[in-house]
């Protein structure tokens, strides 16, 4: 039986599919070798769906030495081994990361730039903690921008939440404080906190980052336990250009990846893993509030190349 995440993957990467593997599938239709010819367009169709040019480096070597050695006959052998060699990319990064700790409330940053998703990132993960029976206080530390408080208050309603704020401009610090307080209080498991995403002041954001981590960690102990670093597949290689800068700073410990069901680039996932070296916990696949879905390699690799029904 199909689980739900899985269709619901497969709906949200189909024009994925499309752009990677109905074109590798289309390249060595009625092929009988994989020869020269054959490796040049396949590297050009990787590059073209975003797959990064370090991941499809990594794997056309891998391809090469296999053909080399006479190991891939036809076509059915190498799309199984392109599907050995995309899951061998991204689970090296997912299989670092440690499950959080059981500290009570568990704190964490949500960190990316603006108009990435992620005010309505942090508004499904809040509907997800709480579904999964969490109590949870949404911290609306992005003080700078008001329509960002505006659509915190909405998200919270909806995934009955509570929601600590302050007026447009007042010191995100000082919203940080007042929800630990409130979350110490109330006993909450978890405290989601927006952070302001400007790139453009970089000196600005990474003191008001790391003035944000101090007080976190005078409340609760090791806090933030986690920083969750949001990246917009629509904006394909740029992300990672802007992901960077945030690695420099912010402590980034998982990520999460927006809008995947609105690009045919979603092979920028491979990219993102490989290149960042981060597991990739979460991915938003829709406009529903429960359209954020927990990311599982294999899920994502095997809806690549299983036929559209």
């Amino acid at each position: 039986m199909v689980s739900h995440f899985f269709s619901k993957m497969k709906n949200a990467i189909r024009s994925t599919k499309a752009q990677l593997v109905d074109r590798i599938e289309d390249l060595v239709l009625g092929e009988k070798k994989i020869d020269a010819r054959v490796l040049d367009e396949l590297e050009e169709i990787l590059i073209g769906a975003d797959i990064g040019v370090n991941a499809t480096m990594d794997i056309l070597e891998t391809v090469r030495r296999e053909v080399q050695r006479d190991r891939i006959a036809d076509a059915g052998e190498l799309i199984k081994l392109m599907k050995t060699e995309l899951r061998a990319v991204m689970q090296a990064s997912r299989e670092k990361y440690e499950p959080p700790s059981t500290v009570k409330p568990r704190v964490v940053f949500i960190v990316g730039v603006n108009g990435v998703g992620k005010t309505t990132t942090i508004g499904k993960l809040a509907y997800r903690f709480h579904q999964q029976g969490k109590k949870v206080v949404v911290c609306a530390s992005d003080t700078f921008r008001a329509a960002a408080i505006e659509q915190l208050e909405v998200w919270a309603q909806r995934s009955d939440s509570t929601l600590i704020k302050k007026e447009h401009g007042a010191d995100p610090g000082a919203v940080l404080y007042d929800s630990l307080d409130r979350a110490i209080h109330d006993q909450a498991d978890m405290v989601l906190v927006d952070t302001a995403g400007r790139l453009h002041t970089k000196i600005n954001l990474m003191r008001e980052l790391e003035k944000m981590t101090r007080i976190a960690q005078k409340k609760i102990d090791g806090a933030p336990h986690d920083v969750y670093l949001i990246i917009d597949a629509t904006t394909g290689q740029n992300g990672l250009v802007q992901a960077r800068e945030f690695l420099k700073t912010a402590g980034v410990t998982g990520l999460i990846v927006t809008k995947l069901d609105g690009t045919a680039k979603g092979g920028v996932v491979v990219a993102i893993t490989k290149e960042l070296n981060l597991p990739l916990l979460y991915v938003g696949v829709g406009e529903k509030i429960d359209d954020l879905i927990d990311f599982h390699v294999d899920d994502f690799v095997e809806s690549l190349f299983t036929p559209n029904s």
